[in-house]
This record gives structure tokens, C-alpha cells and sequence, in this order.
């Protein structure tokens, strides 16, 4: 019998993606509000490798309310070892992945080549749910391609198991990011399963959300690619469609503060030298919803110091003034 379904208020929520949902990101995400920030994909394994209730804890905020911790992994025992592993450092849910389509991943016959082995896949499943009291809920696909839809049978069988929600994202493994999301091909999930039913894939604003949300017959949608560049993108979905209060979406010096302020958590988080490699792609999407001129961008991302680097962040964020005039391309 499977505990009451889990609810959340914005069912709005921000995907786990590798690189870029590191906790400074999430958590200025979070200031502005989602009804849920997922961490990076975390390798069952590694964890198990590492030294515990170091940086692992500080990299997951596994504390902070509104937060899911992903785990992947290809084994039964270390997925359910590092399941209880972070539930005892503080884990609120645990989510576990099969919808990474990187070749890294698949070839080690974790993420989304779970989805061809759907028996095993329920053993990783049934392991985690067994090891642990924290909800449980998974994210996948819609099949490993075309010739193998298989995302609602595995959901009912992950509902039998004890998971209390699931996410997918409309396209499969083969297509990776490629062609559009199939919102209409979630509601087959939808239709099988009791727990809430989550859309992903190329939900990009209010009106992708609110489309997504009429096809699929889904609870709720996840933005991952989509709030590149704009944290308060869930915050103005979740205002949208579900009247939450509307965010100050900043602009320039408001903009240039806000940008600053996630550049020096980076920084502080990872240390400076790794800080400011691992901030250019922020800062690039940040000047994607800019009209950040050529050559002030390029500096911007060559600057040699931090220093450097906080001046031309305060100049090139005045632009984005200017760029809220005119529709920017998501």
C-alpha cells in the first residue's frame, strides 16, 4: 500500500541537471520560488567512494526544505546504500534517475538504459524504497526510443513499489535533447498511475507550461533548460498559472546585484580558481537575456581576475534594462 501522494505548492519545479543545479544555483532559484529544486544527478557510487558527511552535504543542502536529491545508479545494494546514506544526513526525498541519456551514463547501464531492462530497473527501485522512510519518487523518459515506449508500465510498476511521484520527460533516450517534447505521449503515464505525474521537456515559459500541462494531463511541470540565465523563470510559471505572487524580475543595476551575488556564492562554494570556471556558462546565460554588446561579452568571459570580472558583470548586466523591451529568444 503506498503512502498519500506528495504535494507541493507551486507544482512547480526545477530539474536536476549535471553542472548547473549545484547548490547556489538552486537555492537562488529557491529565493525566488518553486515548489522544488532537485540536485545534480549523484552517482551512487562515488558517493559511496567518498569520505561521508563532507562535501557531499554541503554540495546537496540536503537540509533545505523543498529539495530532492537524485540518485543514479546501476546496482541494487550501493543504490540503496546511498539512499540511506543521505537520508541520514538530512535528505527530505530521494529521487532516482532514469532519464540521463549521456553515453557515460547509459554505457554503464545507469539513467536511461535502465529503461531496456525494466525487471532490473524495479529491483533498484524496490531497494531504494525499502532502504529508506523518506518519500521516494523517480524521473524517466518516455522510452529508450521509439520501439520502446515503456514509461507507463514501468511507472505503475514503481508505483506498486512505493514511489510517490514521477516525472517524465516527453522525448526518449535516442532522441537526447533533440526535435520537441511529446507532452501529449506523458498523459498515458498519467492515465495509469494514482501519484502525481510530473511533465518535463522544453518548458521554456508560462504558455509551454500551461500547454504542457493540457496535453499531458499532468499535476505539474519541471523547468530545467529553460531557467538558463533566468532564476525567477518557475516563480513567474508558478504566477501564471497558479496565481503565487509575482517576481521582481530584476533589471539593471537590480540585474547586475543579482548576478554579482551568485558570481561571489560560486566563488565561496567552489573555491575561487574552480568558481570562476564553472560561473562563465552562468554568466553567458545571464547575457543571453541581455543585449550585452559583442565585444563586452567576450570580456566578460576572459576576464583574467574576479575582480575584473565584478566590474564588467555590474556594465554588462545594465543591458538587460534595455533587452527587457524586446522578446528574447528562450
Amino acid at each position: 500500500m503506498i503512502a498519500d501522494p506528495l504535494t507541493f505548492d507551486p507544482p512547480v519545479f526545477l530539474a536536476p541537471m549535471a553542472g548547473i543545479t549545484d547548490l547556489p544555483y538552486r537555492s537562488l532559484v529557491a529565493r525566488f520560488g518553486a515548489g522544488l529544486v532537485v540536485s545534480e544527478m549523484v552517482a551512487s557510487q562515488e558517493l559511496l567512494s567518498r569520505r561521508p558527511g563532507t562535501r557531499e552535504k554541503a554540495e546537496l543542502g540536503l537540509d533545505v526544505i523543498g529539495t530532492s536529491v537524485q540518485l543514479a545508479g546501476r546496482e541494487a545494494e550501493p543504490m540503496a546504500e546511498a539512499a540511506r546514506m543521505v537520508e541520514a544526513m538530512g535528505a527530505r526525498i530521494i529521487d532516482i534517475n532514469m532519464g540521463c541519456p549521456a553515453k557515460k551514463v547509459t554505457q554503464g547501464a545507469s539513467g536511461s538504459a535502465l529503461m531496456k531492462t525494466p525487471d532490473h530497473a524495479l529491483r533498484l527501485i524496490e531497494a531504494v524504497v525499502g532502504a529508506v522512510k523518506v518519500p521516494v519518487t523517480l524521473k524517466t523518459r518516455l522510452g529508450w526510443d521509439d520501439n520502446m515506449l515503456n514509461a507507463a508500465p514501468i511507472a505503475k510498476r514503481a508505483e506498486d513499489a512505493g514511489v510517490q511521484m514521477i516525472t517524465i520527460h516527453g522525448r526518449t533516450r535516442c532522441q537526447f535533447y533533440k526535435g520537441r517534447a511529446d507532452w501529449a505521449a506523458i498523459r498515458a503515464v498519467k492515465e495509469t498511475v494514482r501519484v502525481p505525474v510530473i511533465a518535463n521537456g522544453d518548458i521554456t515559459g508560462s504558455d509551454e507550461a500551461r500547454q504542457a500541462l493540457r496535453l499531458s494531463g499532468a499535476d505539474g511541470v519541471m523547468v530545467g533548460r529553460g531557467a538558463q540565465g533566468r532564476p525567477w523563470l518557475l516563480a513567474q510559471i508558478a504566477h501564471d498559472l497558479h496565481g503565487r505572487a509575482k517576481p521582481m524580475v530584476p533589471k539593471g543595476a537590480a540585474m547586475a546585484q543579482m548576478v554579482a551575488e551568485h558570481y561571489d556564492e560560486m566563488l565561496r562554494f567552489y573555491g575561487v580558481e574552480l568558481g570562476a570556471k564553472v560561473a562563465r556558462k552562468h554568466l553567458g546565460w545571464y547575457m543571453d537575456h541581455c543585449a550585452t554588446p559583442a565585444d563586452l561579452r567576450r570580456a566578460l568571459l576572459t576576464a583574467p581576475e574576479v575582480k575584473t570580472t565584478f566590474d564588467l558583470i555590474a556594465e554588462a548586466m545594465q543591458y538587460s534594462a534595455a533587452a527587457a523591451q524586446t522578446p528574447v529568444a528562450a
